[in-house]
C-alpha cells in the first residue's frame, strides 16, 4: 500500500529538442506494488509540449486543470478541466498546452511500460 501527496514527490523536468517545458511525476509505479498500472501526473507549462510518439500501449489521460489539446488520428482536440481523453497503442499522438496556465493531467499505463 502507498498513501503520498503531489508535494513529496520530486517533478522530473523535461526540456530538450522534442519536449518542451514538461514536469512529471510518478505517483504510483512498480516500486510501490502496482502489478497492472502506473499512475502519472504531468504539468505542461506555457507554451510546453510532450514529443509526437507512438508506442504499444494505450493509455487513459484525465486532465486536472488548465486547457490544452492533444493530437490523436490526425488532428487536435481540446481537453480542459475535467477532460478525459483514451490514447490508442499504436496511435501517433503529443500534448501541448494552448494557455498562459500550467496545463496539468493524470495519465494511466500498464504496467511494463517506461514509468517516466
Amino acid at each position: 500500500m502507498k498513501v503520498t501527496h503531489i508535494k513529496d514527490i520530486l517533478p522530473v523536468s523535461m526540456d530538450n529538442d522534442q519536449v518542451k517545458n514538461v514536469n512529471g511525476r510518478l505517483l504510483v509505479g512498480k516500486e510501490d506494488g502496482a502489478t497492472n498500472f502506473c499512475m502519472r501526473y504531468f504539468e505542461i507549462e506555457k507554451q510546453g509540449h510532450t514529443p509526437m510518439h507512438t508506442h504499444d500501449w494505450e493509455h487513459e489521460i484525465f486532465v486536472h486543470s488548465g486547457t490544452g489539446e492533444v493530437f490523436i488520428e490526425g488532428k487536435w482536440h481540446p481537453l480542459t478541466q475535467g477532460s478525459a481523453a483514451l490514447v490508442p497503442s499504436g496511435v501517433e499522438h503529443q500534448f501541448r498546452n494552448i494557455s498562459d496556465e500550467v496545463f496539468i493531467f493524470l495519465c494511466m499505463i500498464p504496467s511494463g511500460a517506461p514509468e517516466l
